[in-house]
């Protein structure tokens, strides 16, 4: 047997502890213990080989968080597919735009999502994603297995796609490689085990809700229990379960500030083990509020691109190395360069962080343009964001070199939002910017130029806004300007602008 090829988790789990619930979806109260999750992904499988699915074509969806999205990702690679998640937080248009460059040759789509997918030109297969009647179901219950793939570890398996500083989506290909060592990556550190019990709470579109730490749970025969969709008081009630007891969860700041300000949250009992946080810094205050619970936060720091994790932080120095994203994973190794890509030794000097390992994806979908610019000699991806590290080793996220944000845990590219503020009529110019939010760490604010004598107000732009743009991505605030402020080169100072944005 090759020695790279990809293991099946499910189907070796099906004969280790049959029994052991693999899945409870919370929604709709089901489980499925692996000997159940193995025959349906099986069944799956064999659907889609019977409707023509080839290895290497894609299999999009698009639904809320169920178990059934767990199964469609192990289904397709079982048969070779790459499994295409889409991100139902986008406008029609942009999910489109994405269809249109992954070309799926099915979707399977959410019911409730309809509306979403109506411009994807691929067959659908339905799903109520609660387990009711449907064409997937229909398609399960038919049972039987596929003739099985056997995956390589550098095969894509799943393509997760992330907006580019042009604006441009472009999709990051996963390989079994990938999500195979970020399961080993962040077992230990996360202390996971065929005992956790993890609370799904980010999104399955998310390198975030797949990896940290639903997929790294699977790989250790743990259980995964998944919310529907992000409920701060159904969550909460949940953790504090002790019959379901859940033993880990992972969350952007804003998910850990929404869970304390519910009303049973001091009197909560919690058997968490790790509570894992990223996405934006962790105020002390936040870390002091749930230590006081007896919840060991771990800080960490990821990207799509690298699977995710590239730094984790151990929860007993939670306190005395404060702000920072930890030490890096197992098996990564990570740098720090010059704006000339020069090698940074010495510590406490800010440079931009640089990746590299198995964890890091080989490129983007049909994109050589993007890996050009983000890889160097030697395979080392530049992750955009700036870096230093202390005296200890330990690294401190402090800037980011692109222009991207952080809004409530989801990246925001403002070349995108950009890109859609120039499609009204009577826009010459806009630049938009990222400004601290107390609740959602950052929020756009967007400065526009208008051609003269044009009426424009905040209430048209946002409006505008809206119905391109997912509703994260939407400018808080919109101050009109006579003119960008400039460099001697034409460049906007950006940095003049968040300055401005900041104070007002």
């Amino acid at each position: 047997m090759p020695s790279d090829r990809f293991y099946d988790w499910i189907a070796h789990y099906a004969v280790r502890r049959p029994d052991h619930v693999a899945v409870h979806d919370l929604a709709s109260d089901r489980h499925f213990d692996y000997r159940t999750l193995h025959r349906r992904v099986d069944a799956l499988a064999r659907h889609f080989q019977s409707t023509g699915i080839q290895p290497g074509q894609r299999i999009a969806m698009l639904a809320y968080n169920s178990s059934d999205v767990f199964e469609v990702q192990f289904a397709c690679w079982r048969v070779g597919a790459i499994f295409v998640p889409l991100n139902w937080r986008l406008s029609a248009r942009e999910i489109t735009t994405i269809a249109n460059d992954a070309q799926p040759s099915l979707l399977v789509l959410d019911e409730e999502l309809t509306q979403l997918a109506e411009a994807i030109d691929a067959p659908t297969l339905r799903t109520t994603g609660r387990g009711g009647p449907s064409a997937y179901e229909a398609a399960i219950a038919d049972g039987g297995a596929p003739d099985r793939h056997e995956p390589t570890l550098d095969e894509t398996g799943t393509l997760l796609y992330t907006a580019g500083t042009t604006g441009t989506p472009k999709g990051a290909r996963v390989t079994h490689a990938m999500t195979f060592y970020n399961a080993i990556n962040l077992a230990v550190p996360a202390r996971i085990t065929r005992d956790s019990v993890h609370l799904v709470a980010l999104p399955l579109f998310h390198t975030g809700g797949l990896n940290c730490y639903a997929n790294v749970v699977f790989h250790a025969g743990g259980t995964n229990l998944v919310l529907r969709s992000w409920d701060p008081a159904e969550a909460l009630r949940h953790l504090a379960n002790a019959a379901l007891g859940v033993t880990h969860f992972f969350g952007v700041p804003a998910h850990y500030q929404f869970l304390a300000e519910q009303p049973g949250f001091t009197d909560a009992r919690l058997s968490l083990v790790t509570a894992g946080v990223g996405g934006a810094p962790c105020p002390l205050a936040m870390l002091e509020q749930w230590s006081a619970k007896g919840v060991p936060m771990q800080q960490g720091y990821g990207m799509t691109e690298t699977s995710p994790t590239v730094l984790v932080l151990d929860t007993e120095r939670a306190k005395d190395k404060l702000g920072s994203a930890g030490l890096p994973a197992l098996h990564t190794e990570v740098e720090l360069r010059t704006a000339d890509g020069e090698r940074i030794d010495g510590a406490n000097v800010v440079g931009e962080l640089c990746v590299r390992g198995p964890n890091v994806t080989p490129g983007y979908w049909h994109r050589p343009d993007a890996d050009a610019a983000a890889f160097s000699a030697g395979g080392w991806l530049g992750t955009g964001d700036a870096a230093r590290r202390d005296e200890d080793g330990y690294y401190f996220i402090v800037d980011r070199w692109k222009d991207m944000f952080i809004s409530g845990g989801e990246n925001v590219y403002p070349a995108e939002v950009e890109n859609a503020l120039y499609e009204l009529d009577g826009v010459v110019e806009v630049a938009v910017v990222g400004v601290s939010d107390d609740r959602w760490g950052e929020v756009g604010r967007a400065f526009v130029v208008t051609r003269p004598g044009v009426q424009m107000s905040e209430d048209d732009v946002l409006t505008h806004c809206r119905a391109a743009l997912a509703k994260f991505k939407v400018p808080k605030s919109v101050i009109f300007v006579d003119a960008l402020p400039r460099n001697a080169a034409g460049k906007i100072l950006k940095r003049q602008l968040k300055e401005r944005g900041e104070t007002k």
